[in-house]
């Protein structure tokens, strides 16, 4: 077996490690996590951030069951059976898209979907619709669709399970109204919580340095990477410390601050975990991401998953939000 054979059969047996795990969190109730915004937000990001310290793929698979089973609590959806596990589906890129049309007294989804984490190790999945009455968000058993092979060839999250997935005339079951995934309070609540995950594979990469200046002289440059290192990472902690408690005293969102909230913790976040990386690398140079598989694939896959952040997009946004609000500083 040559080296690239033994890439792809390490690969695919490291997914499906992940997704073992992935179905033995949910099995044993460890994710069955406090709701956003019901007191014990810190506990919830706290859960997220020890996952994706383990493994940001494995991570990105609990992230999204949890984040279902909140959005169906929200939206009064159906409620999910034991041992069930859940994705939400709802990333809208360009190129193919999934559709909805009434169908009797029930709906049926047609297209394709983009970006599907667990499309083979989900067993139910939300996914949005561009439907005759406007966007809707549908609930759908995983079992009748069709993962496009080959299209998640990266390996950065390649363990996620990631991939296009075709819906040939699928029923769905439809979960609040229309519009309702992106205009009730939680939307902001979930999206702010995924920092958590980020901030916990920053941490992973982190401790490859901290292991390394604890084992040996690592000389006063990596050092001082490794302080600036701490700054940051306690920085991230504290913002999302104050985020959950922000979200804990208005759940509803009352104050319509979700929004500006998300932006800002995201931002500042996924500047801390890019830093984070950088400062590891030039501080140990290639040998850990040569030689060390672990530290490799956590670097890979926090580059893929800090993408969820759309840069200078979402900074514009905020920019505009402050611009018209004013500063809080």
């Amino acid at each position: 077996m040559d080296g690239e054979q033994q890439g792809v059969t390490g690969a695919t047996a490291w997914r499906g490690e992940i997704e073992r795990g992935f179905a033995a969190e949910v099995e044993s109730g460890r994710l069955d996590l406090p709701l956003p915004g019901a007191g014990r937000t810190r506990r919830r990001w706290e859960t997220l951030s020890s996952l994706a310290r383990r493994d940001l793929s494995l991570a990105r698979l609990c992230e999204g069951h949890t984040d279902a089973v909140a959005i169906l609590a929200e939206l009064s959806g159906p409620v999910p059976a034991a041992g069930s596990r859940w994705g939400v589906w709802a990333a809208r890129p360009p190129g193919p898209s999934l559709s909805a049309r009434p169908e009797g007294d029930g709906w049926l989804l047609s297209g394709t979907k983009q970006y599907c984490s667990g499309a083979r190790v989900c067993t139910h999945a939300l996914v949005t619709a561009d439907a005759p009455d406007g966007p809707r968000l549908f609930a759908v058993p995983v079992e009748n669709l069709r993962p496009v092979a080959g299209s998640w060839p990266a390996t950065g999250m390649a363990a996620s399970d990631t991939l296009d997935v075709r819906f040939d005339d699928i029923p769905g079951e439809p979960v609040g109204p229309v519009d309702g995934y992106v205009k009730r309070p939680g939307f902001h609540h979930g999206g702010a919580g995924v920092a958590a995950c980020w901030y916990g594979g920053a941490r992973g990469v982190a401790e490859t340095l901290l292991a390394a200046a604890a084992e040996r002289d690592v000389g006063p440059h990596a050092l001082a990477h490794l302080g600036a290192v701490d700054v940051a990472l306690r920085t991230a902690r504290a913002a999302l410390e104050e985020a959950a408690d922000e979200i804990d005293a208005d759940p509803y969102d009352l104050k319509n601050a979700g929004g500006t909230r998300s932006l800002r913790l995201k931002a500042l976040v996924e500047t801390v975990a890019t830093d984070v990386m950088a400062r590891v690398g030039r501080a140990l140079g290639a040998g850990p991401l040569g030689h060390d598989a672990a530290h490799g694939r956590r670097v890979a896959d926090l580059t893929v998953y800090l993408r969820q952040h759309h840069a200078e997009r979402d900074l514009a946004a905020l920019g505009a939000i402050v611009a018209e609000q004013g500063a809080g500083w």
